[in-house]
């Protein structure tokens, strides 16, 4: 597949160069970069293109750039290039899903074939998901951001309706139900997506540098800046800034950042040069700034310059109908985060994690999941009593446990389970009606069959 989008990361610049140069000749549309940031910021949910990237590197090493890639779309192929005493560990980095690797030296040809297959991989993989959506399958967004919920089909909706505008989008929710994931699928899903996002933890930046952080410098622009340095604003240029937890934004920069987004250009410190932006603003916040500009913490103006559109991401408390399901799908991630094979939740365990609160919403129920998952348990929640010791009790234990799993395997459809495990229908509700087991924690509607 020739044309496909390469990005290639390589520290020593001769190599990567020649290698560039070889991959274009052969037809790629090659992008080569010496820093593994770099990549996290042009890659995305639904990227077309894949990755080729040193094994050694300084700073973030090609394994951990590919577990970070693979956060953000499991199907990115991700190449490793390798020293030869490198080959045990690009071994053991197929098996955590790299796509393949190739040994130095390589010739062009070698690796343009494993480029190659790896696009059409990837090319097949997109058209896949794309016509699932066509399909009135789940698409997407449906798997980025999960639930039934009315809350959650209409936050879909909008973000479907937002996403290929170009304006700009304050998003409001509280910790952890998922504001980042929501401006990541409106930039996925905008003219942008090829371009850089650019996410600033506002709360992060040291109050004596942020606006060198976000507008950069020039070099003496103030005592240690030894050289001109390219703010975040700039870097982001083309593509989306998401100006995370907005409301810890000292006041004295935000009249700076009202400018720069009204006049879409900033200048570094020490310049008189402005320098033009083309971007798109999110912003998130985890309290109403409506609340922050009566206390004189946030500029009216800002405000209403920012909430264009304002998208509202409902809480776990406002939506409980989305939280077993929900634990399910955090469960199997997990499992195939971890490698590991948990039993299916039981059903008293999945009603008491829906009935319980969850404060720290997505984030506290996925880390739940991951302890299920590695078999250390959920604090004060029922269901995980110690096994059965007598024969008939694991037998009817192991029993229940192949029924949760079938129904789990086939989101709670009753069909397929019976004809899986070769019974009748009759008698899998039977079995179902002694083990207390509900095919509703398993994500089926009253009427699947």
């Amino acid at each position: 597949m020739t044309g496909a989008r390469v990005l290639l990361l390589d520290d020593e610049p001769d190599l990567r160069a020649s290698t560039a140069q070889a991959l274009d000749l052969e037809g790629f549309a090659v992008q080569d970069l010496a820093e593994a940031g770099r990549v996290l910021d042009l890659v995305s949910f639904g990227f077309p293109g894949v990755v080729v990237t040193d094994i050694r590197m300084p700073g973030m090493d090609g394994l951990t750039l590919m577990n970070r890639i693979h956060e953000i779309d499991r199907d990115i192929p991700v190449i490793l290039v390798t020293g030869h005493g490198d080959v045990q560990l690009a071994v053991r980095a197929m098996r955590e899903g790299a796509y393949d690797f190739v040994e130095k030296p390589f010739s062009a040809s070698q690796l343009a074939e494993i480029v190659a297959r790896a696009a059409d991989y990837r090319r097949l993989v997109v058209e896949n998901r794309v016509l699932r959506a066509a399909a009135g399958q789940a698409d997407d967004l449906e798997a980025r951001l999960v639930g039934r919920s009315t809350a959650m089909i209409d936050l879909r909706r909008r973000i479907r309706t937002i996403g290929p505008s170009e304006a700009d989008v304050l998003i409001i929710g509280e910790t952890g139900t998922g504001k980042d994931l929501v401006a990541r699928a409106l930039h996925d899903l905008s003219l942008r997506a090829q371009r850089p996002f650019v996410a600033i933890d506002c709360a992060a930046l040291p109050p004596t540098l942020i606006e060198s952080e976000l507008f950069g410098h020039e070099a003496g622009a103030f005592a240690g800046a030894l050289r001109p340095r390219v703010g975040k604003l700039e870097h982001a240029r083309g593509g989306t800034v998401l100006l995370d937890d907005i409301a810890s934004m000292p006041i004295e920069t935000q009249g700076t950042l009202l400018h720069v987004i009204e006049r879409r250009e900033i200048t570094r410190l020490g310049s008189n040069e402005a320098v033009p932006l083309d971007l798109r603003f999110m912003a998130t916040s985890r309290m109403a700034l409506e609340d922050e500009v009566a206390a004189g913490r946030f500029r009216a103006d800002l405000l209403y310059r920012l909430n264009v559109v304002t998208l509202t991401v409902p809480p776990l408390a406002a939506r409980r109908e989305d939280v077993a399901p929900l634990f399910l799908r955090l469960v199997a991630e997990a499992a195939q985060r971890h490698r590991v094979e948990p039993p299916p939740p039981p059903p008293a365990l999945v009603a008491a994690v829906a009935a319980r609160d969850w404060p720290g919403n997505v984030r506290e129920l996925r880390n739940a999941a991951d302890r299920y998952a590695l078999g250390l348990g959920i604090a004060e929640m029922p269901g995980e009593a110690e096994p059965p010791s007598r024969l008939a009790a694991r037998v009817a234990a192991f029993e229940k446990r192949e029924i949760e799993a079938a129904l789990a395997a086939h989101k709670g459809a009753i069909r397929p389970v019976y004809e899986a495990l070769g019974l009748s229908r009759k008698t899998l509700w039977e079995k179902m009606q002694k083990h207390g087991i509900d095919k509703a924690a398993f994500g089926a509607a009253e009427d699947d069959e």
